[in-house]
Formats: C-alpha cells, sequence, structure tokens
C-alpha cells in the first residue's frame, strides 16, 4: 500500500489492492462516474474475475472515500510478459493533483513485484494532458497507432467522434533503450487545445482533427518515423529511425 501524506490525516491518500466485492462494485460505481455513462464502464464482475486471474487492480482511498481505480490484465508485449492497463480514472476533484502519477507507480512496483517487463495501455491521441503525461512525465514510448479502435463509444467523454488509440509501452525496469534518430529528419503533429470540449461543440470539426492527426501520424510512421516526444505547445515531436 501506498500513501501521498498531506496536511492533515483527513487529506492523507491511500493506493492499495482492491478484491472484495463490495470494493470491486464501488470501484465499478467510480468510473461510470469518470465517463459519465449511465451504463457500468467495467462491470463488478468482470473486476472481479480480473482480480481472480491474476490482474491488477488498484484503487485510490482520500478520508475512506474511493476517487480513484486502475485496473488491468496480463498479457504480452513483443514477447515478454506485460500488464495491460485497461482504464484508470479519477473522480473529477482529484485530477492535476499528482494521483494519476502515483496511481501508475503503485501500478508498476505491483508488476514489479511480480516479474512483469512491461505495462501498456491505450489512451486517445487527440488528448493534449493525456499524451504530455504518458510521453513527457512517465516516459513511455508509443508502440503502435490503432484507428478507431473501440468503434463507437457513446459515453459523455468519446460521443461524437471516432475511437483512435495510441498504444504506450512502459518499460517496468526502466532499461529499454530509445531507438537511434535522425534529428535532421524532423516531423511536428499538432493536436486541438481541447477535444473533448471540440466534440460537444463543433463535431465536425473535431472529426475533421482526427482525420488530419490519423492521417499525417500514420504516414510519419509507415515512412519509419517514431514519436519521441510531445511539446508543451501541443505538438507530437517525431524523427526518423535509423
Amino acid at each position: 500500500m501506498a500513501s501521498i501524506e498531506d496536511e492533515s490525516p483527513e487529506n492523507r491518500i491511500d493506493i492499495r489492492l482492491l478484491s472484495t466485492p463490495p470494493e470491486l462494485a464501488e470501484a465499478s460505481d467510480v468510473l461510470m462516474q469518470v465517463w459519465g455513462s449511465t451504463t457500468p464502464i467495467v462491470s463488478r464482475e468482470l473486476l472481479r474475475a480480473v482480480e481472480h486471474s491474476g490482474g491488477y487492480i488498484g484503487g485510490a482511498y482520500e478520508g475512506g472515500r474511493l476517487i480513484g481505480v486502475s485496473f488491468g490484465w496480463l498479457s504480452q508485449h513483443h514477447g515478454e510478459s506485460a500488464l495491460h492497463s485497461h482504464v484508470t480514472g479519477l473522480l473529477a476533484g482529484s485530477r492535476h493533483s499528482g494521483l494519476g502519477r502515483s496511481l501508475k507507480f503503485h501500478q508498476r512496483e505491483w508488476a514489479r513485484k511480480h516479474d512483469i517487463t512491461w505495462i501498456t495501455w491505450t489512451f486517445d491521441p487527440l488528448v493534449r494532458a493525456n499524451a504530455w503525461f504518458n510521453i513527457k512525465i512517465l516516459g513511455g514510448q508509443i508502440a503502435e497507432y490503432l484507428p478507431h479502435f473501440y468503434g463507437e463509444m457513446t459515453d459523455s467523454i468519446n460521443a461524437n467522434d471516432e475511437s483512435d488509440r495510441a498504444l504506450v509501452a512502459w518499460r517496468v525496469d526502466e532499461s529499454c533503450p530509445r531507438p537511434a534518430t535522425d534529428p535532421g529528419q524532423h516531423q511536428r503533429i499538432a493536436v486541438p487545445e481541447d477535444i473533448v470540449s471540440l466534440r460537444k461543440s463543433d463535431p465536425q470539426l473535431a472529426l475533421q482533427w482526427r482525420h488530419n492527426v490519423r492521417s499525417a501520424m500514420m504516414a510519419a510512421l509507415d515512412e519509419g518515423y517514431v514519436i519521441i516526444g510531445f511539446s508543451r505547445d501541443g505538438h507530437y515531436e517525431l524523427e526518423r529511425q535509423l
């Protein structure tokens, strides 16, 4: 169990593994709130099956209240053991607090104890905050670009758009070297400032951004470019691999 100390005991955040049916039911409810969905993002029964089969389910508590959940199942990446982290969600008041980073590092420590080599997960490549967090804060590598990965989605965050995803690969022991690249062959691919708001205010423009980024990213990757970073002004930085 990990703890994040604050000024008072009431504000202390504890991160621990979840396993009992009541804990998993609460986790399912929290994820529904995070995604603004009227149906479960993941059911208590599926969470129970993931936990029982050796997967990871972590929860962050503040003053006894569950405010964040992360879960994933065992998989492989490039023929090596991996934990595929399917969902990490934080209630609105808990975002931008460092809690997301703490949850990911709790997950990585669990993976290390279970002799797992990689943690993988997907994210919407048009969400700037997630791209910055995954690439610049955690140091994850973008392994694949996956067009319309989930098909149509109807929750309040993803509705009115296509479900492209980028696959992140995060080495548990941090020993994986970056591919050698040519700085002279550099590309930048911009993403919108706030795709989530744009989906609501102008769905057609949001979809145009989606198609433009998809086309540029897939063409660059096909030409041998790799993503080496993400800039504060909302651009993927790519260089051609040697």
